[in-house]
């Protein structure tokens, strides 16, 4: 009898429990995915750390180095260890929490995956330490003790090699120039938002920023600073609301493009209880109606926030935040839609088309002649260059009936028979806040000049190639420029820079608003008082009473004009309120008011308009200069002013404190720490903002004038060449 072989009878497959090390590299995957993640998880969290200032800087697209800087109030010493582990956070304690979150950050993921897929470096401060830490991470635990180190306001997280063991994902992430350009566009979704804090993006050691934001009162001018006049000048206001408990509650207000507006594709910017998301439903719903009212070519710009109550919102569906889940989402969307239909056709009844206005020439712009608006017909045998109709304004080419051309010479042709300062003081680069008069009057413009004819074009070389190395003193900082070390002098350097940068801002600054209105009389008797060196004599009160209602009446009868030029605000009752920004991310010593407000008073030519300007700029040239803080330098002799004393005597007294049971002088390693700690925090930021805002923003604009090379702003002190041949002999 045979017998029927049987069938190999195959086993299930055994589950098992995965290494927590490749659980978490696996939802690091998820939550990380690509340099975009990173940044925007490091974004939230400086906005979560109440940040008025954020930095980003990229290299290789994010895959060789992405550091965030901020200003905020930086994380404590003892939550360091825990920091990157996963499911750590400061923003809930419950699951109950999630109905009522505020912040952008809750689960406690992106840092700890980060340290997974790449190498984590934190550095941090708090508010009153002497100094900050320094410490690394992988794979979610510290590499080493926190390491006390110098340290800026804030936190600055660096991310190096990012997807270092994750062959796959870093092959196809190799395109670094396709995934910067996602990064500056996040950035700039952020800038147009969070409108009172500055952002800022570049490459890695360029000097170039391509997202550059200031804090700003309105919206439309973050959207200009960002995205362009061309986007700014086609926006319309939109706000809608519903208050309706049964059917849906919320409030949203923003701006989208008009009919004016021409684009490749849909723009669209959308926050949600402050939250940058993406709803696909609302953008092609919003899309429809542009379709129907504009032209098929014509894609909309959008920026709508919408603020709902956080209970109503569901933040927690999607790995990366980047959607949310709404209640009655169907019954808002359609809301949202019929208003943005409602105002698109009554912008549409009638359109807008902007022709170019004559310039007023200038050395490095031709005037515009009729020639070059009406150009004679070409010679026989020359090719005509006309351009298509279709390219010059934004209107159906199809058409005939809508062809701009056939209306344009008559309508010019009226306007240049106007008078020529109304096509002078109009541009459609620059729009002026007070159109009474030009942005750029002729006295500004000669001071500009002077300082372009006036350049030093070595000197320049040298501003715009140079390397800043350290500072090598309390004034010189030391370069590099090629193979040669120079010292140069920050105080000049910066001093001229300001000045420059007063004349070519002028009437275009935004303001540095005091935490409170400053009395004039009273800044002006507090700088005369310190110019007084005898200060126990009081022969000369009535004098400086005298010196100082003068000069507040003065300013007082000029306040109109210091903040129509140069957003210098004073009030009725003579308080000083607001300041120019002449830098971007740099503040001034506000110790220097009372003499710069004297010095507006006394060196201040009020009557001729060119020599007006030049004192008013080099006043505030002086006064925003990065002089030396007052406090001593807390590092190497400056140490001994910190040192408790005793009995009033120094400690050059000639003893060892620590041998004196009495004291009698400075005591040995007791130092008045609050006093020390605000010296450090001072001579801190002034050597951070040298390094970040003071070089950087001499490679872009200063233009250094002849007598530098002649008075010691510049010091050549080494060649690198001959220091290697010294070395080799050695």
């Amino acid at each position: 009898m045979e017998i029927e072989p049987t069938e190999e009878v195959k086993e299930s497959p055994r589950i098992h429990r995965l290494h927590e090390s490749v659980v978490n590299r696996i939802a690091a995957g998820e939550v990380i995915q690509r340099p975009v993640s990173a940044v925007k998880e490091l974004v939230e969290n400086s906005l979560d750390a109440s940040s008025t200032s954020i930095s980003v800087a990229v290299k290789d697209g994010g895959l060789k180095l992405i550091q965030v800087s901020d200003d905020g109030h930086g994380i404590r010493f003892e939550d360091l260890p825990i920091l990157c582990e996963r499911h750590t956070t400061s923003k809930l304690s419950k699951y109950e929490d999630l109905q009522s979150i505020k912040s952008m950050g809750f689960r406690g993921e992106a840092l700890a995956s980060m340290t997974y897929v790449g190498h984590v470096t934190v550095t941090t401060i708090n508010p009153g330490q002497l100094h900050g830490y320094r410490v690394s991470y992988k794979d979610g635990v510290m590499e080493h003790e926190p390491k006390a180190c110098a340290a800026v306001k804030g936190t600055q997280i660096k991310i190096e090699n990012l997807f270092y063991n994750m062959i796959a994902r870093r092959k196809t992430l190799q395109n670094s120039a396709d995934d910067y350009t996602k990064i500056v566009d996040l950035l700039c979704r952020f800038a147009i938002h969070h409108i009172d804090v500055s952002f800022s993006c570049r490459k890695h050691g360029a000097a170039r920023v391509d997202v550059h934001s200031v804090a700003t009162p309105s919206r439309l001018n973050a959207i200009k600073s960002v995205y362009g006049l061309s986007v700014a000048q086609n926006l319309i206001k939109i706000e809608a609301a519903d208050n309706d408990t049964s059917s849906s509650v919320f409030e949203m207000d923003g701006f989208i493009s008009n009919s004016n507006y021409v684009a490749k594709k849909t723009t669209m910017v959308l926050f949600i209880n402050d939250r940058l998301v993406e709803c696909t439903v609302l953008k092609r719903a919003i899309e429809v109606v542009y379709v129907a009212t504009l032209p098929k070519a014509s894609k909309p710009f959008i920026y709508m926030s919408v603020i709902l109550p956080p209970e109503h919102v569901d933040v927690n569906v999607h790995p990366t935040k980047r959607e949310v889940s709404l209640l009655n989402q169907e019954v808002i969307v359609e809301k949202i839609q019929s208003m943005v239909e409602s105002i698109l056709r009554k912008s549409n009844e009638s359109r807008t088309f902007q022709e170019q206005q004559a310039v007023e020439a200038s050395p490095s712009v031709p005037p515009i002649t009729k020639n070059d608006l009406y150009p004679s017909p070409s010679p026989s045998g020359s090719k005509s260059q006309k351009v298509p109709v279709h390219k010059i304004v934004r209107t159906d080419s199809s058409d005939p009936a809508g062809r701009l051309h056939a209306y344009l010479y008559n309508n010019t042709q009226k306007h240049l028979e106007k008078d020529s300062m109304l096509t002078a003081v109009r541009s459609s680069v620059r729009q002026r806040r007070n159109l009474k008069g030009t942005a750029y009057l002729t006295s500004i413009q000669e001071l500009i000049n002077e300082i372009d004819s006036k350049c030093h074009s070595g000197l320049l070389d040298i501003v715009r190639e140079c390397t800043y190395v350290g500072m090598a003193d309390d004034v010189f900082a030391l370069l590099q420029h090629n193979t040669q070390l120079i010292l140069a002098n920050v105080v000049n350097l910066s001093k001229e820079l300001m000045y420059q940068q007063a004349l070519r801002r002028f009437a275009h600054f935004n303001a540095i608003q005091l935490s409170e209105p400053a009395p004039l009389h009273e800044l002006i008797m507090l700088a005369l008082k310190e110019e007084d060196l005898d200060l126990e004599s009081n022969e000369n009160d009535d004098l400086k009473e005298k010196i100082a209602e003068m000069n507040t009446q003065l300013l007082k009868q000029k306040a109109e004009m210091l903040e129509e030029y140069f957003c210098i605000f004073i009030d009725s009752d003579g308080n000083l309120s607001r300041l120019p920004v002449l830098l971007d991310q740099y503040t001034p010593e506000m110790d220097h008011v009372p003499e710069f407000v004297l010095c507006l008073g006394n060196d201040v030519d009020w009557e001729e308009e060119k020599t007006c300007f030049q004192s008013l700029a080099a006043a505030l040239g002086n006064f925003y200069a990065m002089h030396p803080p007052l406090l001593p330098n807390p590092s190497g002799k400056g140490l001994e002013f910190y040192r408790k004393r005793k009995h009033g005597k120094s400690p050059q007294d000639g003893e060892n404190s620590s041998s004196h049971v009495g004291g009698a002088i400075a005591v040995e390693d007791e130092f008045e720490h609050e006093l020390l700690s605000e010296a450090e925090t001072a001579w801190a930021q002034r050597e951070w903002s040298i390094q970040h805002v003071l070089f950087p923003s001499m490679r872009l604009f200063l233009k250094p004038p002849n007598p530098m090379a002649a008075n010691g702003t510049f010091v050549r002190v080494a060649s690198l060449e001959k220091l290697y041949k010294i070395f080799e002999r050695c």
